[in-house]
């Protein structure tokens, strides 16, 4: 992807790499763990996936260290969204359009419909983390063959 990416953009490609856990990520997740109730394939991604920066995938696309996603926490809390039923949840990232998914204790994952956390409508996108992160992929396969990442 990134082998033409100057000569069809313009200007050279940004950091698209899923960065692996090190020590202090790992230690953010048990904490994070500690502190609210994480779904367990959240916590052992954070085991595993430092985190996840495709710069140049569409907007770009973003899943945050646990580290950052505890310091929201902290400072912030845990987001309540949603409309009738509220939805809590953490921010897990973004899609670099100004755009968060967040996740909810029963690991189900949510797309903001406008970049303002304060009261926001929330689409949900995935039952789990694993298919969020295939859909992740798969707009990553779609976004090298035609360019389009598609709805995520």
């Amino acid at each position: 992807m990134t082998g033409e990416f100057e000569k069809r953009h313009g200007f050279p490609p940004g950091t698209n790499e899923v960065r692996p856990a090190n020590h202090d990520d790992q230690a953010a997740a048990r904490r994070l763990a500690q502190v609210t109730s994480t779904p367990a394939d959240l916590v052992t991604f954070y085991a595993s996936i430092g985190d996840v920066t495709w710069e140049d995938i569409g907007n770009s696309y973003f899943l945050e260290p646990a580290s950052n996603v505890l310091q929201r926490l902290q400072e912030d809390g845990i987001v309540n969204a949603g409309t009738g039923p509220k939805v809590h949840g953490l921010v897990i990232g973004s899609n670099g359009g100004g755009l968060a998914y967040l996740m909810s204790p029963d690991g189900a994952l949510y797309r903001t419909r406008t970049a303002s956390l304060d009261e926001p409508e929330l689409d949900k996108v995935a039952d789990g983390l694993h298919q969020f992160l295939e859909l992740l992929e798969r707009s990553l396969t779609r976004f090298i063959a035609d360019g389009e990442t598609g709805s995520l």
